[in-house]
């Protein structure tokens, strides 16, 4: 018996359980996949936008300007890498002008502070690489990047700490109330809590519709995206976006915090809810699309591709807070762009409401703060020296690409809900998402993971389920 169960370990739900822990209550994150961030969460454009888009009077305009200030707090108590850069959104004639206003004048109503219309001279002080064709642009000084799988797995070490439960690999087959409790049914056992989160991204209506008259549809909507090579960074300092249209901001361009650069996402509406799968006709129509904002990107510097899903809800807009005929259901339902940027402001607005709810104490040993796995290219040399000196670890390096050492890799694997995979390790440390995508680092990696779990060789996978990489040893066959 648990007193809140969140469903889903993305950013949301996350979040959710990092703020529900600041009170004296028993929480159980259930996730369906291996690990936290496996869904929309890890795969999207890794932006936090100024808030300037949504309808003002919009819980996504709302939370937007909310998560937006909050980020910079948040950022530095969990020690997660974020940086203001700002954004322009640009256009191509001089028609398109008073759409640029309309978006400044929204984002003003919003609470955005600091937009202006830039003119095409003012444009090339800021990006020297502008496209030829535009003309002006919308800035947005606010916008800033961060990285979503720290930022979420940030929130799920604090939440853990701060005594959260995470169970993985656990995929739940219904949710009822029965006797004013909630049971939550999943294909391993059983669970009863006082207060259920629906956190569940694309699969969130499916979830919510076990429990209510009031039906909601979720259109999983993929975006593709094209990843450049550190070697690119500092081809463009600011995201660009394009005028956006009803399916989102349509393709941008824009650095990562970590020096790499993201061209995309495409938008395509798909029934199936694990299809992520990218294809040449997106490759194609972000590399034209992208090249109207920037000119001459280096795409041979692409060092690889990958696609994720939006939770897009038919009435376009989030949907937070119990459904009239579910009290003590917190639906986090229909949660797209700006997601993450609003995920901040989302988890605090419900750990409220269930406070509220379940008349919930402060918890008087909350640690609000965390510190990411320490990465020694950011000590000076004779700091690192010491280091190795002490643990020697942190003088093997395993990954080339990106310099990750096992030390790095080992806290990756023992820390608070650690990594278990290939892919949990590069989530949290990088090692694998340089230019040889894990070519040369994956089979240390993966003797890391046999060695700390206790596992056979082939029990390690990339991403959990049947995802293993060894299917048997020679010898044993010969």
């Amino acid at each position: 018996m648990y007193d809140i169960i969140i469903i889903g370990a993305g950013v949301i739900g996350c979040a959710v359980a990092r703020e529900l822990s600041k009170y004296q209550a028993s929480i159980l994150v259930i996730e369906k996949n291996e690990d936290v961030c496996t869904g929309t969460s890890k795969a999207n454009s890794a932006i936090i936008h100024s808030g300037y888009d949504a309808e003002s009077g919009t819980l996504k305009a709302r939370f937007n300007v909310e998560g937006n200030r909050m980020m910079d707090d948040v950022s530095a108590a969990l020690d997660v890498p974020f940086k203001r850069i700002g954004s322009l959104t640009v256009c191509t004639d001089e028609d398109q002008i008073p759409l640029l206003e309309k978006l400044r004048e929204r984002g003003e109503r919003n609470g955005v502070e600091g937009l202006r219309i830039l003119r095409r001279d003012a444009l090339l002080d800021l990006e020297p690489h502008i496209g030829d064709e535009v003309v002006a642009a919308l800035w947005a000084p606010t916008a800033g990047i961060v990285c979503p799988f720290k930022l979420t797995v940030a929130y799920a070490e604090n939440a853990a700490v701060n005594g959260a439960d995470f169970r993985f690999d656990t995929e739940v087959k219904s949710v009822f109330a029965e006797n004013g409790v909630w049971r939550v049914e999943t294909e391993h056992e059983t669970f009863t809590a006082n207060a259920v989160v629906n956190a569940a991204g694309v699969y969130s209506d499916v979830i919510h519709n076990m429990v209510s008259e009031r039906k909601l549809h979720i259109t999983p909507r993929r975006g593709e995206y094209l990843l450049l090579d550190r070697a690119a960074g500092g081809y463009i300092r600011h995201t660009i976006f394009q005028l956006p249209t009803e399916r989102g901001k349509g393709v941008l361009v824009t650095p990562t915090v970590h020096g790499n650069t993201i061209l995309g996402p495409t938008a395509v509406d798909t029934d199936d809810r694990e299809y992520t799968a990218t294809t040449a006709a997106g490759i194609a129509e972000i590399s034209s699309k992208a090249a109207v904002s920037v000119r001459d990107l280096p795409l041979r510097q692409v060092i690889t591709s990958f696609a994720g899903l939006r939770a897009h809800e038919d009435g376009g807009e989030f949907i937070l807070g119990e459904p009239d005929d579910a009290p003590g259901f917190f639906d986090c339902t229909g949660i797209e762009s700006p997601g993450l940027s609003a995920a901040p402001a989302i988890g605090v607005y419900l750990a409220d409401l269930i406070r509220d709810r379940l008349h919930l104490s402060e918890n008087p040993s909350f640690n609000p703060t965390r510190r990411d796995i320490l990465d020694p290219k950011t000590l000076s040399i004779p700091e690192r020296n010491a280091l190795i000196a002490r643990e020697p670890a942190y003088g093997t390096i395993i990954c080339r690409c990106e310099g990750v050492t096992e030390g790095e890799i080992l806290d990756a694997i023992r820390r608070p809900v650690g990594a278990r995979s290939l892919d949990g390790v590069k989530r949290r440390t990088r090692a694998g998402m340089g230019r040889c995508q894990a070519g040369f680092c994956s089979p240390r990696v993966m003797e890391l993971l046999r060695r700390e779990l206790k596992l056979d060789l082939t029990a390690v996978t990339k991403c959990g389920g049947s995802s293993t990489i060894v299917n048997t040893r020679t010898k044993e066959e010969c």
